[in-house]
């Protein structure tokens, strides 16, 4: 594949390592705060890969809160799940983040980040 053309999922091992860091970095969003594909992507030292963030929350495992991450415009992302949205929603209604017109105050629940700084060096990644 040319360099223009890769992709954080352009090679399998790359891609699995990625996906677990994201999810790894998920796991650390506190009941009760969110965060953005791309604020995600930009922790760990790729801001240009929002959309392998979004790929990789595609194939989260059950136990990753997957719920705390939503769109740049603080909406929950659609599916063609439909109950997966209403999931979504639901479970951050539990947390006490509150959607209103499909959207969350990002200015109220955006998470800050973890404490420590993260880049993860990947080839693939280094490529976008």
């Amino acid at each position: 594949m040319t360099r223009t053309g890769a992709s954080p999922t352009s090679r399998r091992g790359a891609a699995t390592r990625f996906h677990r860091a994201v999810y790894r970095l998920v796991e650390e969003i506190p009941r009760g705060q969110v965060a953005t594909y791309g604020q995600l992507a930009a922790l760990l030292g790729w801001p240009r890969a929002a959309r392998a963030v979004g790929y990789a929350m595609r194939h989260c495992p059950p136990d990753v809160p997957w719920h705390r991450v939503v769109n740049a415009r603080g909406g929950i992302s659609v599916r063609a799940n439909l109950g997966g949205m209403v999931t979504q929603r639901v479970l951050l209604a539990q947390e006490g983040v509150q959607v209103r017109a499909g959207r969350i105050r990002l200015d109220r629940h955006r998470w800050k980040g973890p404490r420590r700084s993260r880049r993860l060096a990947l080839p693939a990644l280094a490529q976008l």
